[in-house]
């Protein structure tokens, strides 16, 4: 692991810490003294304070003891966690992030600019009026009392005896790193390196660690800080932290652990002044004392002393531990090229099992259909490693909504359901902006204000919901909100002032509310830095559509805008069902085929619907929609696809069946072909389009829906 791959471990971590410190503000404005959240706040900068120390980001280290400083104070009950402090907490995890992003983006925190330098200079300014006054002492704990006895050392500083693993500089942790980080909640006092395990040099690996270092050093931080400084290196090492004024007895055990060093290390504690002659000579004349059998705790259990944490604490963490230990962080980027690699895969496999079936021979197309069966097992394995849930980004918004509300001067909470329900990482990523512009826009022009919900007899909170659910092999994400909703007089009004539409020309009220989506579109009487210019509600439309999912709006006046979003599960790999039309080759998505059936004979050359079990099917004839000129066979099938409440049929010449199907885009000059969402790859290495169902679907509900088409086909070289 080179330091690059341990910088960036470093970089997702604190994100992550962040996040879950900003969701802990966000929960604590509602219980101010739970002990958790605390707790949860003061972990998140204390570990993001020792991680940046042992990188070397002292300036970073330095702004977040400070507020460490005021959280350990509200955690001692010193200090209430008001709500003009949860505010300050909140701006003070926004610097940090910035100063994480600065990070990531390879430059020096040294060079900050000067906005943030300003910024930080005022948070650190507002932090320290928490921090006036002195602080009371606590009593020493009776832990800390029994530790104090008659044989005790004499040194009042901390002795830390350190033997770093062999791993240690592969992992990315470097000795000089922690004692760095030391000095900056203490004093150095004296260093003793020991390079008594050091090989010779034909057998010395250039990437082990041989080193260990005793370490006198003077702090006022309690032990948990001090033992929190080699979190990162205690499994690998040996880690042992002497209080001042410990007993004889656990510097006996502490030479008993180092025997093999012999004299020297004796030599190194005198050196250090943790030890005097006269105390190594008591040490050589105490009588030896046996752990008595059946006993827990003991004066000898260095173990103990070293690991430094509490039963309570342990059982705590123990729970959190387990389940951590069955995790691992793995590179986004390999798992796109694993997911790339299975796609290859998918096609080559398509390929065998053709040659298979063409050879006649049984024995290879079974062989061909159990690794067809296998490949498909591996897809559908290598597909969860990306799925996420989505609760992750719904959280976000908890900040967005307090935010926002206090800047509108609204009274305006957020629930969230359907956190749990997983898409793919990718779509995840693409889907934040456009929901951040819904639920603005809910809380700017769907909330209303305080007085007009009290006019209106609503409760003087107004609630903004984000809900997830899975539907028909997809996600449905939607944004309501219980403000006054949509008027679509005002829209329409707006609409032909813009010539969007023609006076007179008959609309649907659902026909209305869709022309806010169209570019430049607004009905905000006021500009400002919510709403107004027109941006936005276009550009949520045109990132969803890429996402190969669509976007629909209902509104009831009075009681609220629902907003719905339908995506793909993912973007990678899909089931599909093959088709034919002439010599060309379709595919459906697999989750949108409903069932095929024979066209009825007679003359339905004029029609453009059939009756299917008593409900009239609407269909389209894809030859005469993609222009196909070949001779028409004899026999044709309707495939019933549905999406989003509509359903249709599609007319093809041939059923193909079931095809893995490899998803790749468009070029960038057929990117905007209708009909059209991605191409694959066939078994023969020919081209099959992916038929765009909700874009074809969308015809049927349309006024006046076109049953000509005159789509022209691209050029296959030109498709990728």
């Amino acid at each position: 692991m080179n330091l690059d791959n341990v910088l960036g471990t470093f970089i997702a971590e604190s994100r992550e810490l962040l996040l879950q410190m900003e969701q802990a503000l966000l929960q604590i404005e509602q219980s101010p003294d739970d002990p958790e959240l605390i707790n949860a706040i003061f972990r998140a900068a204390h570990t993001i304070k020792g991680s940046s120390g042992l990188f070397g980001f002292d300036s970073l280290v330095a702004f977040t003891h400070v507020a460490e400083s005021v959280l350990d104070r509200v955690r001692a009950g010193e200090l209430p966690f008001s709500a003009d402090l949860s505010a300050l907490m909140l701006l003070v995890g926004d610097h940090l992030a910035g100063l994480v992003d600065h990070i990531a983006e390879g430059r020096d925190l040294a060079q900050l600019p000067q906005a943030l330098c300003v910024h930080e200079a005022e948070l650190v300014a507002r932090l320290s009026q928490y921090l006036a006054g002195p602080a009371p002492t606590p009593p020493p704990s009776p832990a800390e009392t029994a530790e104090i006895s008659a044989d005790a050392v004499s040194s009042q500083h901390w002795h830390l005896s350190l033997r770093f693993g062999t791993d240690s500089l592969r992992n990315g942790m470097d000795p000089v790193a922690f004692v760095r980080y030391l000095g900056t909640f203490g004093h150095l006092l004296h260093i003793e390196p020991v390079l008594d395990h050091l090989p010779a040099l034909d057998a010395l690996d250039p990437e082990a660690c041989y080193l260990g270092l005793e370490v006198a050093f003077a702090s006022e931080a309690e032990r948990s800080v001090i033992e929190g400084a080699f979190d990162f290196v205690r499994e690998d090492g040996r880690i042992r932290i002497l209080a001042p004024g410990d007993s004889l007895a656990r510097y006996a055990d502490l030479l008993a652990e180092q025997a093999d060093e012999g004299v020297a290390q004796r030599q190194r504690l005198l050196r250090c002044g943790t030890l005097s002659e006269a105390e190594l000579l008591r040490l050589d004349t105490r009588p030896a004392t046996a752990t008595p059998p059946g006993t827990d705790e003991s004066a000898s259990s260095l173990v103990e002393s070293s690991a430094g944490v509490a039963v309570g604490k342990v059982a705590r963490e123990t729970s959190r531990a387990s389940g951590e230990a069955n995790l691992i962080r793995v590179d986004a980027s390999k798992l796109d090229q694993l997911i790339n690699l299975v796609g290859e895969l998918i096609i080559a496999g398509a390929n065998t099992r053709m040659l298979a079936q063409g050879s006649g021979l049984v024995s290879m197309s079974e062989s061909a259909e159990t690794l067809s069966r296998l490949v498909e097992e591996v897809r559908d394995s290598a597909l969860t490693l990306r799925m996420v849930q989505i609760g992750t980004t719904f959280n976000r918004f908890q900040r967005v909504v307090r935010d926002v509300s206090k800047e509108l001067g609204k009274d305006i909470i957020l629930y969230i359901s359907g956190g749990d329900t997983e898409l793919d990482k990718t779509v995840v990523e693409k889907i934040g902006d456009p929901l951040t512009h819904l639920v603005r826009n809910a809380m700017d022009h769907g909330i209303e204000s305080a007085e007009l919900r009290r006019a209106s007899g609503k409760p003087l909170q107004g609630v903004v919901r984000l809900n997830a659910y899975h539907e028909a092999g997809g996600i449905v994400i939607e944004v309501s909100d219980d403000g006054g909703g949509l008027n679509p007089e005002k829209i329409l009004a707006k609409a032909i002032q813009r010539g969007l539409v023609t006076e007179g020309q008959p609309l649907t009220d659902k026909e209305i509310f869709n022309l806010i989506f169209e570019p430049g579109f607004s009905t905000a009487e006021q500009i400002s830095n919510l709403s107004g210019r027109g941006v936005g509600m276009d550009v949520v439309k045109r990132n969803i559509t890429a996402l190969r999912g669509s976007v629909e709006l209902d509104s009831q006046s009075g009681a609220g805008t629902r907003v719905r979003i339908r995506l793909p599960l993912t973007l990678a790999i899909i089931d599909g069902f093959l088709i034919g039309v002439g010599s060309s080759s379709y595919v459906v998505p697999l989750d949108m085929v409903e069932e095929c059936i024979e066209l009825p004979s007679g003359d339905l050359d004029d029609l453009d619907q059939l009756d299917l079990r008593g409900d009239v099917l609407p269909f389209i004839r894809l030859r005469n929609y993609f222009d196909e000129t070949s001779q028409r066979p004899r026999r044709e099938n309707v495939v019933v696809v549905s999406y989003a409440g509509v359903r249709a049929g599609l007319v093809v010449d041939q059923l193909l069946g079931e095809f893995q199907t490899v998803i790749k885009p468009l070029g960038k000059v057929f990117g905007q072909v209708p009909a059209f969402s991605g191409f694959t790859i066939l078994g023969s290495g020919a081209v099959a389009l992916i038929l765009d169902i909700p874009g074809l679907l969308a015809q049927f509900t349309q006024p006046g829906r076109p049953g000509t088409p005159g789509v022209v086909l691209p050029q296959w070289s030109n498709l990728q």
